[in-house]
């Protein structure tokens, strides 16, 4: 009998265990891969002073936004409170869940979409605002992607850090809460449709 015992405690101490680890494993592994991939992509969230500077840029615009790597949703929840039909990608599913559960929290959630998804692997050519919080090494190689598939009205925010080639039309804050808004049709020399 105390043998018994002492198997199925133990069984049940293993059970919890790998039970644990296997949580831990599904909890941190969203967080950890984007430092593993080709181009770090760690999560860093806004401040409250970031935010206020993109909604700054977003003043007297109009139209559809995305936010290509939105985390917790901070920037698609503060536009959508400003009227805007806003979307989040993120590869992070923990974040996107979090986003979809603060956007219902907040009452905006039926002016807001958050998807899990690659940035590579997304169109962008159907919004008018873009917000970006990207990291030197992958600047150029979006520059290019969004130069291809957006509108001549559209406007790109940049955060943290700004695009290699474009020109801001405007920049507000500084340091690590510097944005730089680019306008399409100055870059490109071309008429608003």
């Amino acid at each position: 009998e105390g043998g018994s015992g002492r198997r199925s405690w133990g069984l049940l101490v293993t059970a919890g265990v790998g039970g644990t680890l296997v949580a831990l494993y599904a909890v941190v592994t969203p967080f950890v891969t984007p430092a593993l991939r080709k181009v770090c992509l760690p999560f860093v969230p806004a401040t409250s002073t970031q935010i206020q500077n993109v909604l700054k840029m977003l003043e007297n615009r109009s139209g559809s936004l995305v936010d290509i790597g939105s985390g917790d949703g901070r920037i698609v929840i503060a536009a959508a409170k400003r009227g805007f039909k806003a979307v989040g990608y993120e590869l992070n599913p923990w974040l996107v869940w979090y986003s979809r559960y603060r956007a219902w929290r907040d009452g905006v959630h039926q002016n807001t979409k958050f998807y899990i998804s690659d940035l590579w692997k997304v169109s962008f050519s159907h919004y008018t605002n873009v917000v970006v919080f990207g990291v030197p090494q992958m600047m150029p190689q979006l520059e290019k992607k969004l130069e291809e598939e957006l509108e001549c009205n559209a406007r790109i925010i940049a955060c943290r850090f700004p695009f290699p080639c474009w020109i801001p039309d405007h920049t507000t804050g500084e340091g690590t809460d510097t944005v730089w808004a680019y306008d399409l049709k100055h870059s490109r020399g071309c008429e608003t449709k």
